[in-house]
């Protein structure tokens, strides 16, 4: 648990935080906050809401919520997201916006973020919409509409750019042209073979280093889901396969192999694809086999969690390429002008 000399590193007059990676400057802050009891008993504390305040991507927010939870200072409850609890550690939900309820960022703090941060804080829309003309055809991103769009500079422009290559999402053409698409069958194939070599074996390596409590954090959530389930947008599940695949699998000390398994990810991309296009289907599979892996790690039992891992990611690719059938037949929808037919 932080003490006072960390959490007085968020004071206006402390050293520069730049080193802190952003989850725990998240956890730092939200911390004080509940410790000082700034916010009120009963707030619910969402991914989403924070991270636009914090102005960064919605992973560094879930982990922080994630250790506060582990440091009893936030509870679950029966809905989506974590609370503030009372001193009983009983509280009724309180939804209302957070900052009106009190969270406040240093002003330093807040320059910081914005100098470390401008490619995360466009990340995730640029990786949805590019995500999008996947399935669609072959598209040049033309990097100076992409910056006009999201109002920041080339540079932060192919910074994004980047990131999205060393995902597999884009690639760099025999000119200096950013590529996104096609999404063949093929290509869906060899992903997922990819990924039946390489994410059960670093599971085995990342049960080692995962506590149970932080796993039964992954498998609650998700069951959390599945109570509300159909009543979720496509955003949460897509929330729920970083909870396996990234969040679970990728916690390992092999940066080669991390590297290797997060440039065969695409298909994580793409399944927010097809719930847009297609609709949340009336069952969702990979709820349950979600829930397996976790149930066997939590029950000591790696190997058979690293067996239900490659047998969802076999099913996984069967549903894939349904819907990819599916999506073939849709009219080419309205993309932003920064993705060029290519062809």
């Amino acid at each position: 648990m932080a003490d006072s000399a960390k959490l007085g590193a968020l004071d206006e007059s402390a050293p520069p935080v730049a080193p802190l990676p952003l989850y725990e400057i998240v956890h730092r802050v939200l911390h004080q906050h509940i410790s000082e009891r700034r916010l009120p008993v009963g707030l619910v504390l969402l991914e989403g809401p924070i991270a636009e305040i914090f102005e960064i991507s919605r992973a560094p927010v879930n982990r922080a919520l994630r250790l506060l939870h582990e440091e009893g200072l936030i509870q679950r409850f029966e809905g989506r997201g974590y609370l503030v609890p009372g001193r009983d550690h009983g509280a009724e939900p309180l939804r209302v916006d957070i900052r009106e309820a009190g969270l406040t960022l240093p002003s330093a703090l807040s320059e910081e973020l914005i100098q470390r941060t401008s490619w995360e804080r466009i990340y995730d829309a640029v990786e949805a919409e590019v995500g999008s003309a996947l399935a669609f055809g072959r598209y040049r991103i033309l990097e100076t509409r992409l910056a006009d769009r999201f109002g920041v500079s080339r540079t932060v422009a192919r910074e994004v750019l980047g990131r999205m290559q060393e995902r597999g999402l884009v690639e760099k053409g025999t000119r200096p042209h950013w590529i996104v698409g096609p999404l063949t069958a093929k290509a869906m194939r060899e992903l997922y073979r990819m990924r039946q070599l390489l994410e059960p074996p670093a599971l085995i390596e990342a049960a080692e280093r995962m506590s149970v409590r932080e796993i039964e954090d992954l498998r609650d959530r998700l069951l959390e889901v599945e109570h509300r389930f159909p009543h979720v947008d496509g955003e949460t599940i897509g929330s729920l396969d970083e909870d396996l695949h990234v969040t679970c699998v990728l916690n390992i000390d092999n940066q080669r192999l991390k590297s290797a398994i997060r440039q065969c990810h695409l298909p994580l991309v793409t399944n927010l694809t097809f719930l847009k296009y297609l609709g949340m289907p009336d069952r969702l599979p990979e709820l349950q086999e979600h829930r397996l892996v976790f149930e066997l790690l939590i029950a000591g039992s790696v190997n058979a969690a690293a067996a239900a891992l490659d047998d969802h990611l076999v099913r996984s690719l069967e549903r894939a390429l349904k819907r990819l059938q599916v999506l073939s037949v849709i009219p080419t929808p309205e993309l932003p002008d920064y993705l060029v037919p290519a062809d």
